[in-house]
């Protein structure tokens, strides 16, 4: 399917009467590459900021968890690792247990460079993403909650069968 931009998606009628659902796809879709444009105005690209993040949090992950983790390709991991290597944010490492195994691990200049990067960001973000009127949160934040629950317990099984085609 093509990458629809908003005019586009008008053609599906006024969005004021689409389904839920509908609307959510719809948001879902159009904010990955905001997202994406607003930390690259930072200075840094979108997965390699990701990426860093990650190691903070959880340092030494193998890369095919670090791309499972961020939604990514593994070659894509392999890439913004060797640039991030190259820049001296990350180093690979054999890992203990399994000296074949490959292990991510955040230097003092990639959390320096989280760190610096990080408060901007995340005030971007939050204008971004600041849309709920303060009376409307509660019921935005039950359906999230709820949507993200139907998400994480969905079954091929027990859910829509579908019409077969």
């Amino acid at each position: 399917m093509e990458n629809l931009g908003y005019g586009d998606l008008k053609v599906l009628g006024p969005m004021e009467e689409w389904p839920v659902g509908r609307l959510f796809a719809a948001a879902t879709r159009l904010s990955g590459p905001v997202v994406w444009r607003i930390v690259e105005r930072h200075g840094i690209s979108p997965a390699g900021f990701f990426l860093l993040r990650l190691l903070v949090i959880e340092d030494g992950l193998r890369p095919g968890e670090c791309a499972k983790r961020l939604l990514v390709t593994p070659a894509t991991v392999t890439s913004v690792v060797d640039t991030l290597e190259r820049n001296g944010h990350v180093v690979r490492e054999r890992s203990h247990r399994d000296r074949r195994g490959v292990m991510l691990r955040i230097t003092d200049s990639g959390r320096r460079l989280v760190a610096e990067k990080s408060g901007p960001i995340g005030a971007d973000l939050h204008e971004l993403y600041d849309v709920v009127d303060e009376g409307d949160e509660a019921a935005v934040r039950r359906f999230l909650l709820n949507l993200i629950k139907q998400f994480e317990t969905y079954s091929e099984g027990t859910q829509g069968k579908g019409d077969r085609a």
